[in-house]
């Protein structure tokens, strides 16, 4: 009978371990993917493929006797010296004296992933997206990605959040309307939750501030740059808060946090994509209607909308912050009632607005969020007013009817942030795999 007893000592080294001054000259064993292949004459580079980049190894031309079998994307195993080599990715190579195959690809490429770019359209990477994926680049998106989850989900603990995993399937959608996938659940009628804004807010009389990471689904039928139908949402609820304002406080302070950590730990992958991550002292605020005053001013654009923002004046409304505010970020403050969904606590100078607001990076929103409503009578009377009923929210109304503290939050967009960091024009660049209008699979 065998134990297991929890991890067996490494017997291969990972590139960062690499580094280590006191490996040098001495015989090291590293595992990868061939990623690319350099025949120079006297000598074959095999560059290897880590998930922490590349890492070059040497092969004397006679030596190579297995030239014929390895291939790029074979997985292999190799055994050197390791030397400094100031040219060499990290400043070192292994001059390789044996190399084994651990598998090996049995249809070429359908990509070039060892290229720079790939030079390839973003429908056929898409349809390719586990190999294109190899590709560093393309990867280091990911990266940068998993950083910004890693700093939301860092700060929030160390502000006293309780992370949440709440049902993707419900009865009923938090934000009301048409935009909701229906399914058949056991012969009962259910759908994809849009968001998790009813069991956050639940929970704050549970916990005082929550946060949760997960998807929600949106059945619009758009075909942009800026929608998916499934995307990533980073949400956060805080309790007994002042106002909207101490929620606009926390996503300040956690998006200099998150761009703090990317620059600390991400700098290689920020580098690939030659991306710089902004500085946040502060991020100013303008009333809705203020603003669309302003860019109109500024720029000469008639408001065309006057009870939502489009997105061309979102667009001039990130240009009007970067002219003339000197901010990559504005908070929107203050929707129009008749656009915010019915929790939205109404602005009690002027009840024709709301204690709300989105967040532009660059001039596409990447948060909605604001005050709620936390009074049951006032709940309902709002409910009232928009012709609705409690029916089907039964369990999230007696939470209320419990008592409930002041209190807000937000949603964050993470495929939008990340592509607005990184420079990307389509949304579709920040998902893993996309799911919009045209796209189930991969």
């Amino acid at each position: 009978m065998e134990r297991i007893t929890g991890l067996k000592a490494a017997e291969t080294y990972r590139i960062s371990q690499l580094k280590a001054p006191e490996l040098e000259g001495k015989s090291v064993t590293v595992e990868g993917a061939v990623h690319k292949i350099r025949d120079m004459g006297e000598v074959v580079f095999v560059i290897l493929r880590q998930r922490e980049g590349l890492f070059q190894t040497v092969f004397e031309k006679t030596g190579f006797g297995g030239e014929k079998e390895i291939k790029e994307g074979c997985t292999v195993r190799i055994t050197g010296i390791l030397k400094k080599e100031a040219r060499a990715p990290h400043g070192a190579e292994i001059h390789s004296s044996d190399i084994r195959v651990l598998s090996s690809p049995s249809a070429p490429m359908p990509l070039p992933v060892d290229k720079w770019k790939m030079n390839a359209s973003l429908e056929t990477r898409l349809d390719h997206r586990a190999i294109s994926l190899r590709n560093i680049r393309e990867r280091a998106k990911f990266r940068i990605q998993e950083g910004m989850v890693r700093g939301f989900r860092d700060f929030l603990y160390s502000q006293g959040f309780t992370e949440i995993h709440t049902p993707k399937i419900g009865a009923k959608g938090a934000e009301g309307g048409a935009n909701i996938f229906k399914l058949s659940y056991f012969h009962q009628p259910a759908v994809l939750a849009q968001s998790p804004q009813f069991y956050k807010q639940m929970m704050v009389g549970v916990f005082d501030r929550v946060f949760e990471t997960g998807p929600v689904f949106r059945a619009e039928k758009h075909n942009t740059r800026r929608h998916l139908n499934e995307y990533t949402s980073l949400d956060f609820e805080m309790g007994y808060i002042q106002g909207m304002e101490d929620v606009m406080g926390m996503e300040t302070e956690m998006l200099r946090y998150m761009m703090g950590l990317l620059d600390r730990e991400y700098g290689e992958e920020l580098r690939l994509l030659d991306c710089q991550t902004p500085k946040i002292d502060s991020i100013p605020a303008l009333p809705f209607e203020e603003a669309k005053k302003l860019v109109s001013q500024a720029y000469g654009r008639p408001v065309k909308a006057p009870y939502d923002l489009e997105p061309e004046e979102e667009q001039l409304i990130g240009k009007y912050a970067k002219d003339y505010l000197g901010s990559d970020f504005v908070f929107i403050t203050h929707y129009p009632s008749k656009k915010r969904p019915f929790y939205a606590m109404d602005d009690p100078e002027d009840r024709r607005y709301t204690l709300s607001f989105d967040l532009l990076y660059k001039g596409l929103e990447i948060t909605t969020g604001g005050q709620r409503i936390h009074d049951y009578g006032q709940l309902m009377r709002k409910l009232e007013s928009r012709g609705m009923t409690g029916e089907g929210m039964e369990e999230y109304l007696e939470a209320f009817r419990c008592g409930m503290p002041p209190h807000g939050g937000l949603g964050i967009g993470l495929e939008r942030l990340t592509v607005q960091l990184i420079g990307e024009d389509n949304v579709r660049e920040g998902s893993l795999f996309p799911r919009d209008m045209n796209r189930l699979t991969p």
